[in-house]
């Protein structure tokens, strides 16, 4: 999209002045602010006439006629092509710090998927997103079955992600086939590890695939058991997590002026809490899934094709286990946003969740 501009050298360190002037105040800039505290040797005239040629090719724009310019969708999208370069050491430094304020050990995935987002939120003054492990790629770790009453058992599920419990009715007692409650317990232990030993490793999606010829005979009375757990697990792959995607920093953005509108803070807060499932792919692209590089996506006012972002930027970069992309992290601001901190932010956060989960 920035190819076709043509730009000098001066051109760019006024475009790069202008933008990071707007950035930290919210105000039109002129060019004799330019001129003094960005260090130029030339008259404010000469920074004028550039500001003048950058407003002409659409990069900079006067909001009202006697105030100065201000940095357009297509004058953001320069500067983060061409004028911004990554702080390597910065990035570090992050990272170090989202492993020191996250505590990968001792929380469930979806709880260390909220403290990154709150972190991120709190860096970065903008709502940070974070979106779940897809459901493709969550591999069964340990499955238990344990028996509750004669005719209900719970099934214990660990994948990568998560760990749930599940109960099952049972046609008929289980008391009816063995004499004790310690037979019992003891061949659902063994089924347990039939189970685990049929299904480990497997993502949740492949479970279709188990060769029912293949069941021991010690386990024929448990076949329809054996059919229920694996269709209860079915089921769970194809319902969406209660919440796609984890969102913080609603109160941070609030404070941002481009926000004081009511009804764009409205129609932007619609989009996060009722219609995450638009807002998932633009976050998370599945098509990206096979393979894909690393890769950082900054998308700026317009080409965020969901209406409530046409005013906002989207960054957004996708964490991995294993160098498969699983999920996203990113945050929506406005685009007069500090891009170079929350290109760093991001990346960082994306990098301290593949190396938790790997």
């Amino acid at each position: 999209m920035s190819s076709k501009y043509q730009l000098s050298e001066r051109h760019q360190n006024v475009l790069r002045a202008t933008v990071r002037h707007y950035v930290a105040t919210a105000e039109p800039v002129g060019s004799k602010t330019i001129a003094q505290e960005y260090g130029f040797q030339v008259s404010s005239a000469t920074i004028r006439n550039v500001m003048g040629s950058l407003e002409k090719v659409g990069l900079l724009y006067q909001p009202h006629t006697s105030a100065g310019r201000i940095p357009s969708d297509s004058g953001y999208r320069i500067y983060v092509d061409r004028l911004i370069a990554p702080n390597e050491s910065w990035g570090r430094q992050l990272e170090e710090l989202y492993t020191q304020q996250l505590d990968w050990g001792n929380c469930n995935i979806e709880t260390l998927l909220q403290r990154a987002a709150q972190i991120l939120a709190t860096l970065s003054g903008y709502i940070a997103l974070v979106t779940l492990p897809q459901n493709d790629n969550n591999n069964l770790r340990h499955i238990q079955v344990v028996q509750t009453e004669a005719q209900q058992v719970m099934l214990i599920v660990v994948t990568a992600y998560q760990t749930q419990s599940i109960i099952l009715e049972l046609a008929l007692p289980l008391e009816e086939d063995t004499d004790t409650e310690d037979s019992i317990a003891g061949e659902l232990q063994l089924l347990s590890n039939f189970l685990n030993h049929k299904l480990r490793g497997r993502s949740l999606s492949a479970l279709s695939s188990l060769d029912w010829g293949e069941i021991d005979r010690e386990f024929q009375r448990y076949t329809e058991l054996i059919r229920a757990i694996i269709d209860q697990l079915n089921q769970q792959t194809q319902l969406p997590p209660s919440t796609s995607i984890v969102i913080s920093g609603i109160s941070e953005a609030l404070r941002q002026p481009e926000f004081a509108r009511v009804k764009r803070i409205q129609t932007l807060l619609h989009l996060l809490e009722k219609e995450q499932e638009q807002l998932l792919p633009t976050i998370f692209a599945r098509s990206d899934i096979d393979g894909s590089p690393l890769g950082t996506t900054v998308r700026i006012g317009a080409e965020n094709l969901l209406d409530p972002l046409n005013s906002c930027a989207l960054i957004a970069a996708k964490y991995r286990q294993k160098d498969i992309p699983i999920g996203s992290v990113g945050v929506i601001g406005p685009t007069r946003m500090f891009y170079e901190n929350a290109i760093a932010l991001v990346e960082a956060a994306a990098n301290s969740l593949s190396e938790a989960l790997s």
